[in-house]
């Protein structure tokens, strides 16, 4: 889950939502009360969950080891076939504009030829 997490492409759109949840919370007070009022609620779900998952996940814990281990093994090779992996949203978005807008002038000047 970490390594996920660490990806440029990943954290980048984790930094894009986090960024207009906030903006959405402080620009809508509404909204924001309702969004405090879940976040308390999910935050008090995963603190009684946690204590009573805990005994399962030390008894699993050499299992859940090994799959994370082929996990990880499996997310290098598909970050060295996907490279897009390792950019940002931004970068993203740009590139595709930039290959769509070429795209339309190329044809745009097979059209007129």
């Amino acid at each position: 889950v970490n390594q996920v997490a660490n990806l440029t492409l990943v954290s980048s759109a984790r930094d894009m939502v986090s960024t207009a949840y906030a903006s959405t919370k402080e620009s809508h007070p509404y909204i924001g009360s309702v969004c405090d009022a879940a976040e308390k609620g999910v935050k008090s779900v995963t603190e009684a969950t946690a204590s009573c998952v805990q005994p399962v996940l030390t008894t699993l814990e050499p299992h859940v080891a090994a799959v994370s281990e082929y996990a990880s093994k499996g997310l290098d090779k598909l970050e060295e076939k996907l490279p897009l992996l390792q950019k940002p949203v931004g970068q993203i978005i740009l590139d595709t504009k930039e290959l769509v807008s070429s795209r339309v002038v190329d044809a745009k000047d097979a059209v007129s030829s």
